[in-house]
Parts: C-alpha cells; structure tokens; sequence
C-alpha cells in the first residue's frame, strides 16, 4: 500500500536515531510500523488510537507539532507500547507531510527538546 503521507528527517533526528539504533536494533523496522499504525490513522483516516499527542503552544493551521507517545519497540521486550520511545514530528498539513523533529528514550531525557521544535518552526 502506498503511503498517503511524505516522510522526511531532520538532521537532528538522523543523528538521535542512529545513537539509538545502536542500543534498540529493531528500530527501523518499529518506526516504519508507526507511521501506519499512529500517524496515518491519525493524520489520514482521522483515527485517535490515544498514541500521538499534539504538543500545546506548537500547534498551528499550518502545521502541528506531534509527539508519539506509544511507540512499540521490539527490542525492549515485554513493553509493548509503553517502550518509552518518544518521536517528535511536524505534520504540514496542506503538503501531507511528516517530518521527524527529534526521537529518545525516556529513561534517558524526561522530555521532548522544545528549543529544537522551536528552531525547526522557524523556517516556516
């Protein structure tokens, strides 16, 4: 199935990801897994399966500003959906697209960088 939504990445993402990956080997695969399952039932078919929230005072016409909350990991077995992985995108919503702003673990940061979101927001 073709995706309704474009995907893209900041270089800051790209960056969090791969410190990640090195410590959670399955996530591409989970994160491909929640662009179908959370943010296009979300986004598209309009859905709230209560795993993406958007993030209050990042939230415009244009574009919201999301973070993924239940972002299931299989690398962290017998977590389920609560692995404490966070995603942090911007959805423009004219375009359809999907830019991932930050991604990190819980256990590691307690919340989202909200100077980053605000440098990203900048540029639109």
């Amino acid at each position: 199935m073709m995706s309704k939504i474009n995907y893209g990445e900041t270089p800051e993402f790209q960056k969090d990801f791969r410190k990640l990956l090195k410590k959670f080997k399955s996530l591409e695969e989970d994160l491909e897994l929640v662009k179908i399952a959370a943010i296009e039932l979300f986004h598209i078919q309009k859905i709230n399966n209560l795993s993406i929230f958007p993030i209050q005072g990042f939230y415009t016409e244009k574009i919201q500003v999301c973070k993924i909350k239940k972002f299931a990991c299989k690398a962290l077995k017998g977590r389920g959906s609560k692995s404490g992985i966070r995603v942090i995108y911007a959805y423009h919503i004219a375009i359809s697209k999907v830019e991932f702003i930050e991604i990190y673990f819980k256990g590691d940061k307690e919340n989202e960088n909200q100077e980053r979101i605000k440098e990203y927001l900048k540029n639109y």
